[in-house]
């Protein structure tokens, strides 16, 4: 059984990108891999994901011995084609303009863009995530891509063939694939460039308005020109990927099926115009909310990562999205406390003394470790499940929520003393219990015999702490059913997982008829 670093998919594609640059005989000195920062709207789960992803391919790459690095690149440059959902109506009058060109309408930034950027270089800052961040609009001033587009533009037609043959799109077959920014509406998208002079480098265009979100916007009908080697412009979407990779010498992009077309005819340009053979690529699926939607920043169903890390932690995040690549993933925040106990869940595999069994205990090792940034802690962590920390923190005094916590896992005998770790956990969940409630408990299944011994346990039950917990075993022994499988049912259903606090003291403290009504619940859902 032959195991690729850390053996898992993250690994596979790391070892398939050196092996496709040996097979290419380009120099391994440095492996570069790179992920497009939109900011054009309020960053999501998804759009973290593909820099998270593209951070993971560079620590396996270096975990092979090769030297890498992640260049998180922000695509500034870009026109705001629809308002997102929420924020200020005046922005409508900037449809158009580059990101970069409009002003932060929460007036923390130079402009609209960089606040959007800003949003995701946060997410990965708390991530621990390590990249080399660079603006398109800065690319563009420094004149990064001027070589490349040169060469797009002396080939525009032989390109705009390629198009249509590739996407059945002809746009480009009367236009240059090139966008000025008009010189007197400060607009991008609506002139129309036709003329390129290669002796000056100068594209000619003329401000005739074009079809956004199927919405007209009308141009200003200025006719100018602009050089390509300033940031008055930008190169298409069809060509600008492969102008980057070219320029920055790219090894590796992940990428969505919403702009597979883009990318394949990116691939062509990259290939047969600028001589620089394309990226690897694996291509992912789009993250969808429960209702089956794709999640969109314009669309109003952003679930963005500081939300997630609000009641989460930056592993849990993490492992969301390197639990693998391929599939359509549905999401909702009703997932963290899930994903919080899945964690706990590898952590324990991880730190087991017994070797891997299998193939999967391996890849869960892997994980754990990426999830870690592949610096692992040297010991595991408290595992205290996530759904009890809410329900105490929900019965807590206001204002003295963390040292209550603290003192009832002390009395349950679950810690000694609470380490950081412990704390952070605590008051994640008590942002949980102040701001969602209740965690969302999996069905459990029960046979007529348990569904018996919850139904007589629940009139047994009293306020009594050592009286709930003797008739916990009597209930037990009175239908010949072993203790501990009794209590892991009840743990189950209260909980969601296998085990915890004493249970007499817990029903208690969470109290007894919200206990009653768990338990009673559970019998109905069968």
């Amino acid at each position: 059984m032959q195991i690729i670093g850390k053996g898992t998919w993250i690994d596979l594609v790391a070892y398939k990108v050196i092996e496709r640059e040996k097979s290419l005989g380009r120099s391994l000195d440095l492996i570069r891999v790179e992920s497009g920062l939109g900011a054009s709207g309020i960053p999501h789960i998804g759009s973290l994901a593909d820099a998270a992803r593209a951070a993971a391919v560079k620590l396996a790459l270096e975990n092979l011995g090769y030297k890498s690095e992640f260049i998180a690149f922000s695509d500034d440059m870009d026109g705001l084609r629809k308002v997102p959902h929420g924020l200020p109506e005046w922005l409508n009058d900037y449809l158009a303009y580059p990101v970069s060109s409009i002003p932060d309408p929460f007036k923390c930034h130079e402009s609209y863009g960089t606040h959007m950027s800003s949003m995701l270089i946060d997410a990965m800052e708390k991530c621990g995530i390590e990249f080399k961040f660079m603006s398109g609009r800065d690319a563009y001033r420094r004149g990064l891509y001027t070589k490349q587009a040169v060469k797009i533009l002396e080939n525009w037609e032989k390109i705009g063939q390629a198009i249509e043959e590739i996407t059945g799109q002809t746009k480009f077959k009367s236009q240059l694939p090139y966008f000025p920014i008009c010189e007197n509406c400060h607009r991008i998208y609506l002139a129309r460039a036709t003329l390129y002079d290669k002796n000056v480098q100068k594209v000619v265009y003329k401000c005739e308005g074009t079809e956004i979100r199927k919405k007209f916007i009308k141009g200003c009908g200025y006719e100018g020109e602009t050089k390509i080697d300033k940031d008055q412009g930008k190169l298409a979407w069809k060509v600008e990927f492969a102008a980057r990779w070219a320029s920055l010498d790219i090894r590796y992009e992940a990428y969505g099926k919403d702009i597979a077309d883009s990318v394949k005819v990116n691939d062509w340009v990259a290939d047969n115009i600028l001589d620089f053979p394309h990226p690897y690529h694996v291509r992912y699926e789009m993250f969808l909310d429960k209702g089956g939607k794709k999640i969109s920043k314009s669309a109003g169903n952003v679930f963005t990562p500081q939300t997630w890390l609000r009641y989460g932690t930056p592993q849990s995040l993490l492992l969301l999205l390197y639990k693998r690549i391929v599939g359509t993933r549905t999401l909702s925040i009703e997932d963290i406390p899930n994903y919080m106990d899945e964690v706990d869940q590898i952590e324990e595999i991880y730190f087991s003394k017994k070797e891997p069994s299998s193939m999967w205990e391996i890849k869960l090792r892997g994980l754990y470790e990426y999830i870690n940034l592949l610096k692992p802690p040297e010991k595991p962590s408290k595992h205290i499940p996530y759904s009890l920390l809410v329900q105490l923190g929900a019965i807590a005094p206001e204002g003295k929520e963390v040292e209550y916590v603290v003192n009832k896992l002390k009395q349950y005998g679950m810690i000694k003393e609470a380490d950081e770790k412990v704390i952070q956990r605590i008051k994640l969940a008590i942002n949980w219990a102040k701001e969602m409630h209740e965690v969302k408990r999996e069905k459990i299944q029960l046979n007529e015999k348990e569904k018996q011994m919850i139904k007589e346990l629940i009139s047994t039950l009293t306020n009594d702490p050592k009286e709930s917990q003797q008739a916990i075993f009597q209930t037990a022994k009175k239908y010949e059913v072993e203790p501990k499988d009794f209590f892991k049912t009840l743990y189950k259903i209260l909980l969601g997982t296998e085990s915890g606090p004493r249970l007499g003291p817990y029903i208690v403290d969470i109290g007894l008829e919200k206990a009653r009504t768990i338990l009673a619940q559970a019998i109905e859902e069968n």
